[in-house]
């Protein structure tokens, strides 16, 4: 890539990513009421996301072979016992992630 190439590339993906930052103010104003669509989309997104994500960290997993699945199904327990207690999504993945690399680094 030439200089001017990567130029036009960063400039490229800093406006897509300060118009997907400031579009949404600037289509729903707080002078008038969000639409029930998107309030839906708001609160059901979210779930439907995590769900994807639970699906493909867990497509690759056999419970034949190797560790039998047991770091993962002590991770995604940890993940729920977190999240039950301090109902804080990030927390709860972070737990889960560290939990699940030190088990599969160190212990299986």
């Amino acid at each position: 890539m030439t200089v001017k190439q990567r130029f036009i590339t960063i400039a490229l993906c800093s406006l897509a990513t300060i118009l997907t930052r400031f579009l949404p103010f600037l289509i729903f104003s707080p002078a008038r009421p969000t639409p029930k669509y998107i309030q839906f989309l708001g609160k059901a997104l979210p779930s439907a996301i995590f769900a994807m994500l639970f699906v493909y960290c867990l497509r690759n997993v056999t419970i034949i072979g190797g560790s039998h699945g047991i770091p993962e199904l002590i991770s995604i327990l940890i993940i729920v016992a977190v999240h039950l207690k301090k109902r804080n999504m990030l927390l709860s993945i972070a737990v889960g992630t560290v939990c699940y690399m030190l088990l599969v680094q160190f212990v299986f």
